[in-house]
């Protein structure tokens, strides 16, 4: 059986063909794709960014969502027709950090799609234990943002939000907004400061407080929002050098920093300021599958706001064009391929 599949070139560019599917192995499942999220890492790569880890012969995509088509030898619990996510992790089991419960940050991970073929082809074999069962109530549609979802989830509980608590999101991308839309459901007070205007158009939307550090003092704003305390939790989502300087300068006693950016070089960070204050910086990576589990919960709560998150829907055939307007356009939230329908 022939299937269409995006195969990534090199310079900017993509290759949209068909192959032969191949059938899943032990352990494995073979889901129909349904819809495919583009998001930042995938851009990077797009952008010649990761060609040493990726090759030029790499189908991307792990943000999706879809159908069992098929149960590879000693899988149990999933059948055809069953609507699914993947986790696209998939550890060693060896390494310490495996060892000590932390497969999510396996020292030998395989991030499912960049490491390994991804899901912005029409069938594609996973292994079982990355799936994710979706409810009826929540459409395949939607259903592509639950893995970022799962990124703000595990910001949100690792940074232990509390009713009531002043948070700083630095930074109003799409995985900052949706950090800042599951800091609020968990009770914080939220203000986002960032710098694009349609960005901050669309906070306003949501009813969050909103900073653009180009035209105030942001860490004065925040100071006399608090009466002179200081942010209680701060998501740095920048990954900018001003961005990391505001984390230190508007937080509070004993404030819990959440560093979620990749930064592209090593910033200059105050630490005199983490003595002065005693404040707690926090590394958080992707997520585990309890962050996976809220992040579904959250979607069929109605919790994100998905018709307004979801910028726009196009065929896998467009891919370069989906690419291309995402890199020029700062703007966009979240860009869904409709892989198969």
């Amino acid at each position: 059986m022939t299937i269409t599949a995006a195969f990534y070139r090199g310079d900017k560019s993509f290759e949209v063909k068909q192959i032969e599917a191949e059938a899943p192995g032990a352990g494995q499942v073979q889901i129909e794709v349904a819809f495919c999220g583009i998001c930042g890492t995938d851009l990077h790569a797009y952008l010649g960014h990761m060609d040493g880890r990726v090759g030029f012969d790499r189908i991307l995509g792990h943000e999706m969502s879809g159908t069992v088509k098929a149960v590879g030898e000693a899988v149990e619990g999933w059948k055809e027709g069953d609507r699914v996510v993947v986790r696209p992790l998939d550890p060693c089991g060896e390494c310490p950090a495996c060892k000590r419960g932390h497969s999510h940050i396996c020292h030998k991970q395989t991030f499912i799609g960049l490491d390994s073929q991804g899901a912005m082809q029409q069938l594609w074999n996973v292994p079982a234990h990355t799936l994710h069962r979706v409810p009826e109530t929540v459409s395949l549609r939607d259903a592509a943002l639950i893995e970022p979802l799962a990124v703000a989830c595990h910001d949100v509980r690792m940074a232990e939000v509390a009713e009531g608590e002043d948070v700083l999101v630095i930074g109003g991308g799409p995985i900052g907004m949706l950090v800042a839309m599951v800091a609020r459901a968990a009770g914080g007070k939220v203000t986002i400061s960032e710098v694009n205007e349609n960005r901050l158009a669309y906070a306003d939307k949501l009813g969050f407080d909103t900073i653009n550090p180009k035209e105030v003092d942001a860490a004065a704003e925040i100071m006399k929002k608090t009466g002179d305390k200081g942010a209680d939790v701060i998501f740095e989502v920048s990954g900018t050098q001003p961005g990391v300087d505001l984390m230190t300068e508007a937080a509070c006693t004993r404030c819990r920093i959440v560093m979620v950016a990749i930064h592209a070089s090593k910033p200059t960070v105050d630490i005199f300021r983490f003595f002065w204050r005693e404040l707690k910086l926090i590394g958080t990576r992707v997520y585990e599958p309890e962050d996976y589990e809220k992040a579904i919960a959250s979607i069929a709560a109605g919790d994100i706001d998905a018709d307004s998150f979801i910028t726009d829907i196009r065929p896998l055939d467009k891919i370069g064009e989906a690419f291309a307007e995402l890199t020029a356009n700062p703007n966009a939230m979240k860009s869904l391929l409709q892989i198969n329908g």
